[in-house]
């Protein structure tokens, strides 16, 4: 708490609006943009490490969360003050920290795979700028964001290692891969439900840890069914046909997003709203670009 009163004291209103709008970095909205632009249109591999990064250890952090259930900053001290800002995005429990996971997870998985040593310098400061803008906003303790970086980019050693080039794709690789990332999200699911109905946690606070283990499962299935059968190509006819291409996949994101909130909300309906929206981005969206926008 003391590192976290010294940080309050540099606070001003630019620096505010800078780690603001650096602390967006570990939004999931950003995640999910670069994760379709660089699937659909790049490279897959290189998503797909993205990818298993991003999902186990989302899964491993919200479950941390949900077991270990350490309130946030002004919660565990009602002295504190943090960005009032920042407050809306803090969802769940403090430990460890869910923006810092997540662009760990993203840049983290970026520089392991790019060839620069100066983009991946860049890349990686750019994650621990985010862990430390979820200090400076008052929102997370340094054993938060400490133990995020440790865990996500562990797992993103873990997925350049295991991911396997386009090239060199194994059936039993690919299963057991997927098996791992479906277990994982199974094991949140068994922890999230036996706190729900035992009444230990409310609702709300469970509502990040069952939305990434719909989204886990949605991404393994759909992994293993584009990377072992359908196998489409990042290529297209042209800039205009990649654009095109972009944008009808994140329209039909969009309205699933929206058309599954239509029919209700709590911890299922939205667990099954991420599965539907991931499985779209990474199976039936492939098929459709493997059927109209191919070379």
């Amino acid at each position: 708490m003391e590192l976290l009163r010294l940080i309050e004291g540099i606070r001003s209103p630019f620096l505010d609006t800078v780690f603001g709008l650096i602390t967006r970095l570990g939004e999931q909205t950003i995640l999910i943009v670069v994760f379709c632009v660089i699937f659909w249109c790049i490279n897959k591999r290189m998503a797909y490490v993205m990818g298993v990064a991003f999902f186990l250890s989302s899964l491993v952090v919200q479950g941390m969360k949900i077991c270990f259930r350490i309130d946030r900053p002004w919660v565990a001290d009602p002295t504190f003050e943090p960005v009032r800002s920042a407050v809306r995005q803090a969802t769940g429990y403090a430990f460890p920290s869910g923006h810092t996971q997540n662009a760990a997870a993203l840049l983290g998985a970026l520089a392991a795979q790019l060839k620069l040593v100066s983009i991946k310098a860049i890349l990686v400061s750019l994650a621990v700028l985010v862990a430390f803008s979820r200090m400076y906003l008052g929102v997370h303790f340094l054993s938060d964001v400490v133990v995020s970086l440790v865990i996500t980019f562990l797992l993103v050693w873990f997925a350049v290692k295991f991911v396997a080039h386009d090239d060199s794709v194994n059936k039993k690789r690919e299963l057991l891969l997927s098996l791992l990332i479906v277990l994982c999200a199974v094991v949140v699911i068994v922890i999230a439900l036996v706190l729900y109905f035992g009444g230990t946690v409310e609702p709300r606070q469970l509502s990040d840890s069952t939305r990434a283990a719909g989204a886990a499962i949605g991404f393994a299935i759909g992994m293993y069914v584009e990377r072992v059968y359908i196998r489409f190509s990042v290529k297209a006819k042209n800039i205009f046909w990649q654009v095109g291409k972009f944008v009808l996949g994140v329209a039909g994101t969009l309205a699933i997003q929206e058309g599954v909130r239509l029919l209700g909300t709590g911890l299922a309906m939205d667990a099954v709203r991420y599965f539907l929206m991931v499985t779209w981005i990474t199976l039936f969206f492939p098929l459709i670009i493997k059927r109209f926008f191919a070379v």
